[in-house]
């Protein structure tokens, strides 16, 4: 791995628990990483200890085979040769494009230096606007600016904190795409922090999820979502709910019992004595669910959200379970109305059962 983490610890006087616990991820040369998770998660703190602006107390950091980081050894940030894009892009105001992409390069030749600026601005897709200055760009551009400063010096690993959250929503999901082909154009090896999943989605080869510290699970955005590891990553990632279920032995297969029917065919399944008595939960997400007008299954509409091509309905379903389904916006049904709907399934993800507080 290019970039080794190892049961990383990062502490921070005075708090009892530790902002990262344990964590351990690995980035092949030219990947790109995300880290995501709620706000006071940790992913920052891990950014900023690979970065070394913060001290590990136990675990290792090793970039390109050095070891830059453990319980002996810390090396400082600036030995490092890491770039960071960070939120407000910490653009010079006073300095136009050129000289704010050329300030990381500024011990090299004139000609050397004015060469590299204009390849990355090439790169990023601002090539003549050497001379405008901060004021004069879009967001968008201003975030270029800022990703071309911090590959101008090429590093050995770039680290970006958020770099869209001042964006519109609309823009944020389009520039990940964009800033991913600057970034495999650059064959630069990348850390990048969001919240926001359609952001890590678009960007990422490889994807963490982070909670109250810990790396419940690094994947990539396919695995994340169709085999969740923990129930916190199948709740954090895309829509989805729990609801109660059986599986029973059946024939050669299983048949799993639901409040949606009996689920069969399924090509990945638990076995039935993976949980007592084979309870559990199910792991539905929306598009598990179809809306069919000739379904036995009906569900009561409780809330409706559009989402332009789709409805993404909330559905309560006889016996008080709650699901969720994409369907169609063409079906445009009312809150309170009764609608039919049936699982389509091929393979499940369960959970030990969750009961309430007191139930045996």
């Amino acid at each position: 791995m290019f970039l080794d983490v190892a049961q990383l610890r990062v502490c921070y006087p005075g708090q009892d628990q530790a902002a990262v616990e344990d964590v351990s991820f690995g980035l092949r040369a030219g990947e790109i990483g995300v880290l995501i998770g709620p706000s006071g998660c940790g992913k920052t703190t891990l950014l900023r200890a690979v970065a070394g602006l913060e001290r590990a107390c136990a675990g290792r950091i090793t970039l390109g085979g050095e070891i830059v980081s453990d319980e002996a050894h810390h090396m400082p940030a600036e030995h490092r040769r890491i770039g960071m894009v960070f939120q407000d892009y910490a653009l010079f105001p006073h300095l136009d494009v050129a000289r704010n992409v050329a300030f990381g390069i500024a011990g090299q030749p004139r000609a050397q230096r004015e060469a590299r600026v204009a390849e990355v601005l090439r790169l990023v897709g601002l090539d003549g606007m050497q001379k405008r200055f901060a004021h004069e760009l879009s967001g968008g551009q201003q975030q270029r600016v800022a990703l071309a400063r911090a590959l101008a010096p090429q590093p050995r690993l770039l680290l970006l904190d958020e770099p869209f959250s001042n964006l519109d929503v609309d823009l944020r999901e389009r520039l990940a795409h964009e800033v991913r082909g600057i970034l495999k154009a650059a064959g630069a090896t990348a850390l990048f922090v969001t919240h926001d999943q359609l952001e890590a989605f678009a960007i990422g080869d490889r994807i963490g999820v982070m909670h109250q510290g810990h790396l419940h699970q690094w994947d990539d955005a396919y695995a994340l979502y169709h085999r969740p590891a923990t129930r916190f990553v199948a709740e954090f990632i895309g829509h989805g709910v729990f609801t109660p279920a059986q599986i029973i032995a059946h024939g050669d297969g299983v048949v799993v019992h639901t409040p949606l029917g009996s689920l069969e065919n399924i090509e990945e399944c638990p076995l039935p004595g993976a949980y007592p008595d084979g309870e559990c939960d199910v792991l539905l997400r929306a598009d598990d669910i179809v809306h069919d007008d000739d379904a036995p299954v009906r569900a009561r509409i409780v809330r409706k959200a559009f989402r332009g091509s789709e409805f993404l309905y909330t559905l309560q379903l006889p016996g008080g379970e709650t699901v969720m389904a994409h369907v169609p916006s063409h079906h445009n049904h009312a809150v309170g109305e009764l609608i039919g709907i049936r699982p389509e399934m091929r393979h499940i993800v369960t959970f030990e059962r969750n009961r309430p507080a007191g139930a045996r």
